[in-house]
């Protein structure tokens, strides 16, 4: 199993050349399917989307962009079939987890990637763990009205994105000392120009910028 978790997807070259390592290929010979199901949830200015496109699109990648609340499986699940990587981009994590469980690709996805690479984008990065509610990811403050507790886990780690981020105050790294105490599992806090790689057994992180692991 492939993964390639970010914070804020390929935001620089080292990210780029480590996804690229990962995949094993380049250029246009990579054909993502990009699901942004997440950002539906969110409101106000999608630059940071836009701008989660364009570095995929700037390193010559082909993307299809597969929205699993918006079609039916019988679209979706062939142009999952046919990438290289199955991109899973940011927004909300509750909103994002929900749609996974209800179009059934949360049921399909561990098989889907024993083929292809899985990348997250923040809340994308987020479900790969065992859980979307615990006491690291609750300091996002994500609202939803559904409960919904249990991620991917298609790894025994947690995510945290935006790393002492203004847009998120709270997810600092006094914080996530004290509140990863309640977890067992490590938990990796990234920067908006950090990854984590995971190639089968073997965990690194990628960075031009900060990260920290706390467990």
């Amino acid at each position: 199993m492939k993964l390639f978790l970010t914070s804020a997807g390929l935001s620089n070259k080292t990210l780029v050349k480590a996804f690229e390592d990962l995949v094993g290929l380049s250029g246009d010979k990579i054909k993502i399917a990009f699901i942004p199901t997440a950002a539906n949830f969110e409101g106000g200015d999608k630059d940071w989307l836009i701008n989660d496109y364009s570095n995929l699109k700037r390193q010559n990648y082909i993307v299809d962009i597969v929205d699993i609340s918006a079609l039916p499986k019988e679209n979706w699940l062939p142009r999952l079939e046919e990438s290289n990587v199955i991109f899973v981009g940011g927004g909300n994590t509750f909103h994002l987890m929900h749609w996974f469980d209800k179009s059934g690709l949360k049921e399909l996805l561990p098989e889907l990637i024993k083929i292809k690479v899985y990348a997250g984008i923040s809340a994308g990065s987020c479900i790969a763990g065992p859980t979307i509610y615990n006491s690291v990811q609750n300091l996002f403050g994500e609202k939803y009205d559904l409960e919904i507790k249990e991620g991917m886990n298609l790894v025994n780690l947690q995510i945290i994105p935006h790393l002492n981020s203004k847009w998120f105050p709270k997810v600092n790294e006094e914080n996530l000392e004290k509140a990863s105490k309640d977890l067992t599992e490590s938990v990796y806090a990234l920067d908006d120009n950090s990854a984590v790689v995971v190639n089968k057994d073997k965990i690194e992180v990628v960075s031009e910028g900060k990260w920290r692991k706390f467990n």
